[in-house]
């Protein structure tokens, strides 16, 4: 894959196969640094691009055993719905990837949507802290990317943009989307590695904005990576680099 380098992290251009395969060797080599840690905490997201990943990831029998074994997985945001809804981040990430790996009931820890909205994710951070070391967040955290600049659930004009009590989590209430519950930008700040995938040539025009346009972050959330960068990847396919490859 080809490297560049950006003020939001590093940039992994290839094709969406080399993606997928980088994102496991990314997240395996992540756990590979800390072979003494207690713990190993994989945030998944959600989105199209997720779902296909983990279709692939099955089929090719990609995760190490250690992983599968010794992994806890969760999602780094959802929406305020039943985790048998077809809108569920983690219900997706546990019926295509989870439950196809036979990842321990133990081992999976989604939001608590049978609260409401803020409660979800005060119990959120509760429930999750104890996996955490003192200070951390997630020692591996999935992201996406919108067509209108958003990661996460931190939209275009999100209160969480500038300021999250300096909370790992939070509830917001998206205008037109409802109740979101996600990672902070404090959150973000506190994990071990970031990684960004953003495939298709429909990301080509908001990826560009992200990398290459002013920086802006109530209007292009994502560039709240900036304030981590070094621990952010972003592995991103050739439709959607071409606008950001002109500028290089």
């Amino acid at each position: 894959m080809k490297e560049l380098s950006s003020s939001y992290g590093r940039v992994f251009i290839g094709s969406k196969d080399a993606c997928f395969r980088t994102a496991v060797f990314l997240a395996e080599g992540q756990r590979g640094r800390h072979p003494l840690a207690k713990t190993f905490t994989w945030a998944l997201t959600g989105g199209s691009t997720p779902k296909e990943w983990y279709q692939w990831c099955v089929a090719k029998d990609t995760l190490s055993p250690a992983t599968l074994s010794g992994a806890h997985w969760f999602t780094s945001d959802e929406r305020h719905v039943p985790l048998t809804s077809d809108d569920s981040n983690f219900g997706h990430a546990d019926r295509q990837l989870l439950t196809p790996l036979r990842i321990a009931a133990e081992h999976k820890h989604p939001w608590p949507v049978a609260l409401p909205a803020p409660d979800a994710a005060a119990e959120f951070a509760r429930q999750s802290a104890p996996w955490f070391g003192r200070g951390r967040c997630f020692d591996v955290c999935f992201l996406g990317l919108g067509d209108d600049g958003h990661t996460a659930s931190l939209f275009p004009g999100s209160p969480l943009l500038t300021d999250d009590g300096g909370n790992f989590f939070a509830a917001v209430e998206v205008p037109g989307k409802g109740w979101r519950l996600t990672i902070t930008p404090t959150g973000l700040r506190a994990c071990g590695l970031i990684v960004v995938m953003a495939l298709g040539a429909g990301k080509a025009e908001a990826l560009h904005r992200v990398l290459a346009g002013p920086l802006d972050v109530p209007k292009t959330p994502a560039q709240v990576l900036k304030s981590c960068s070094q621990n952010v990847v972003w592995l991103v396919d050739e439709p959607a680099a071409v606008k950001f490859l002109v500028d290089q």
